[in-house]
């Protein structure tokens, strides 16, 4: 059976097709409250997920992007909560500095110790990382335990991450994590609601990275 459509590809070259994109953004993203720092990171979480909704969420400690770029320029590690993170994040801009990109998730001790203490491996990897990655980066965005335990160590003063990209998906406890993050004095980037995920931790993690390099 011959299909008509009078669909006609539009023809760009590859290295345009994001510099398009982003075009497209700004002209339909329309009034939003995000000042000039803070929106190449919208931005580029709008060009990840095709989702305007999803970037209007975007919630902003007022220090958050200065604290992410001091935290890649000097040279602090990026702590992902799995390795869907860790395998998107472009590692290049940040071992420029001498970072690098950690995930604890899957290390035997964690997988031991959640085991014995009957809890989740996001939970326990939380508290390895924040022994290992102060004034790191923490990006979390699959698992919202991961999250909630990062901001029970950060009230009981055993964790100070330089900034937390806190952007778990789900049903469960997702809105709820990121509603407790927002409650922090310490830097963050977050949104409202069940959106979210690894690949949209990845874009906030990745714009933040360009502005280190270009600022």
């Amino acid at each position: 059976m011959d299909f008509k459509t009078d669909f006609k590809p539009v023809t760009v070259q590859p290295e345009m097709i994001e510099v398009k994109s982003f075009e497209m953004i700004d002209e339909e993203i329309g009034a939003h409250p995000y000042t000039e720092e803070q929106y190449p990171v919208v931005r580029r979480v709008i060009h990840a997920s095709a989702d305007f909704q999803l970037g209007k969420s975007m919630l902003f400690h007022p220090d958050a992007v200065t604290a992410g770029i001091k935290a890649i320029r000097s040279g602090r590690p990026v702590v992902a909560d799995v390795q869907m993170v860790q395998v998107g994040v472009s590692k290049q801009r940040i071992e420029k500095y001498g970072g690098s990109v950690k995930v604890y998730i899957s290390d035997p001790d964690v997988m031991t110790e959640a085991k014995r203490l009957n809890t989740t491996r996001a939970i326990v990897s939380m508290r390895k990382a924040v022994k290992e990655a102060e004034g790191g980066i923490f990006a979390i965005g699959n698992a919202p335990t991961a999250l909630l335990e990062l901001i029970r160590l950060i009230k009981e003063g055993e964790a100070k991450p330089g900034l937390i990209i806190g952007l778990p998906v789900g049903f469960v406890s997702a809105p709820e994590s990121k509603e407790e993050l927002a409650k922090l004095d310490v830097p963050f980037i977050t949104n409202v609601g069940r959106k979210g995920g690894s690949t949209i931790t990845v874009a906030a993690l990745n714009a933040i990275s360009l502005l280190a390099e270009q600022v």
